[in-house]
């Protein structure tokens, strides 16, 4: 009796599967804005179109979704400048293209300010995009730096770099961090991007994790640690809603990449008419 149910169990499992096919659509490519401008930087502006999600990424794809000859400007409310294009080689006869201050007409240039607030117009093909930013005043601090030993890590060569970090009464203020290691790049770590919803109004210890280079293969189990000898330096932004709207958006959902009980998520940017990504 009791095979005779194991079996009919068994049966009734098969039954319910089901192969489903999923022929995936291949939309007509979207504009994609990567923009940015920091206190003391020039705006800078990269255009692509976006690519079917199943693509082969190579470098011939890649060079070939640059946005070329687009009509951007730059405006701080007060004046408006043109951003010119600039190509960098990147070897084997690639470039890669973005578009940023006219350094043959400096008298118009835009410089990032803290609380300013700044408009990006980007024009191709005859359609506009738009989208406004801005650079919020320092409110959230970072008071100081400390390391310490790596905790639960038998490798007495790994650190934790640990911050003590204002928050100013009011809810809204918004940080993002990166670090680099000695010569290296400013890279942000998995998740980069804070609110204060929970920390409103107080001075609190947290741990740096190091940044990651989203282009390399995940290495969880020395994620967010520092190598002792290291200099390390942390860069400690303060941010609008919008930017990080953005990026914990793009973070989770990266994060999530490949989970089949994660939940869907939309990314949140904020450029007109239909485009993909952010001015930050």
């Amino acid at each position: 009796m009791h095979k005779l149910l194991l079996f009919v169990f068994l049966c009734t499992l098969w039954s319910c599967e089901k192969t489903i096919d999923i022929t995936p659509e291949n939309l007509e490519p979207l504009i994609v804005v990567d923009a940015q401008i920091e206190n003391g930087q020039p705006p800078y502006v990269q255009l692509t179109n976006s690519i079917n999600y199943f693509s082969t990424v190579s470098k011939e794809i890649l060079s070939g979704i640059f946005i070329r000859n687009a009509q951007v400007t730059v405006s701080d409310g007060t004046s408006t400048h043109k951003l010119k294009e600039y190509a960098v080689p990147i070897g084997g006869g690639f470039n890669i293209y973005y578009y940023s201050i006219d350094s043959t007409n400096l008298s118009t240039a835009i410089i990032g300010k803290f609380n300013k607030k700044y408009t990006l117009r980007v024009e191709v093909n005859n359609k506009i995009y738009t989208s406004e930013t801005t650079i919020p005043s320092l409110t959230k601090t970072l008071d100081s730096l400390w390391w310490k030993p790596a905790p639960q890590n038998a490798d007495t060569t790994k650190v934790i770099i640990m911050s003590r970090i204002y928050d100013p009464p009011g809810y809204g203020n918004y940080v993002r961090y990166f670090t680099k290691v000695n010569t290296g790049n400013f890279l942000p770590g998995y998740t980069s991007a804070y609110d204060d919803q929970v920390i409103d109004g107080k001075t609190y210890d947290i741990q740096v994790d190091q940044g990651v280079d989203r282009n390399k293969p995940a290495e969880p189990e020395d994620y967010g640690f520092f190598e002792r000898g290291d200099t390390a330096t942390i860069k400690f932004c303060n941010i609008d809603k919008a930017t990080y709207d953005f990026w914990r958006t793009v973070e989770y959902g990266y994060q999530s990449v490949g989970n089949p009980f994660s939940s869907p998520i939309k990314i949140l940017g904020n450029i007109s008419n239909g485009a993909l990504g952010a001015f930050c």
